[in-house]
């Protein structure tokens, strides 16, 4: 099978990240991850979500006629989702929509923590559109600005672990919220006594299950 990863920022070192973490969630699946350099260096919120979606589209048309088997967009955002989905032949999968899923698989109640205020009712919105808020009820922001995830890990690991605090006692499932979290994720598991998922192992671990 054969997978392309779409980073829709323009961000290579996060694509890089997200395809190395892929592969080791999947290793029997063959990924190649693409940046898209059109897009913004980050997205934090709806308005970079806009400036991203055309660029992004364009890489989706490429990896559909290329004959990829299925299409990873590696934002938690789902940048350009629903666009893409209709335009792609083969399977479209938002690390997002990816983590709602693999919760409700787990049982129990799931929050997220995310990067910044702003993606906050960009993640509620797309939870209530795929059914999954009944499992998904809770969605706070961390402060910690995207790009800081891969330039300064340690500080971004130590500002998710402490927003850890701020979701309800009864949350099994913690997904964290942004595809650069994958250069935090064992540190936060390392200093929370609970399930911790996020976007990029899930959306690989559900290529798996394609036909």
């Amino acid at each position: 099978m054969a997978v392309i990863l779409i980073n829709p920022n323009s961000t290579e070192l996060m694509t890089q990240n997200a395809l190395a973490a892929a592969r080791v969630a999947a290793p029997d699946v063959e990924f190649d991850g693409w940046t898209s350099l059109k897009g913004p260096a980050s997205i934090e919120g709806p308005e970079d979500g806009a400036t991203a979606v055309p660029p992004l589209l364009d890489l989706v048309r490429m990896a559909d006629n290329g004959g990829a088997d299925a299409i990873i967009i590696a934002c938690f955002d789902d940048t350009g989702l629903v666009e893409a989905q209709k335009i792609a032949r083969c399977p479209v999968i938002g690390i997002g929509q990816a983590s709602f899923v693999m919760a409700s698989l787990f049982g129990g109640k799931a929050g997220v923590v995310t990067t910044v205020p702003e993606a906050v009712p960009v993640i509620q919105g797309n939870i209530a559109m795929h059914g999954l808020d009944h499992v998904v009820g809770q969605v706070i922001a961390s402060g910690v600005q995207v790009l800081a995830i891969d330039h300064e890990p340690g500080v971004a690991a130590q500002g998710f672990i402490v927003a850890v605090d701020d979701l309800d006692a009864d949350v099994d499932t913690i997904i964290l919220g942004c595809a650069g979290t994958v250069s935090i994720l064992n540190a936060v598991r390392a200093a929370v006594d609970k399930r911790v998922i996020d976007g990029v192992w899930a959306a690989a671990r559900l290529c798996r299950a394609l036909p």
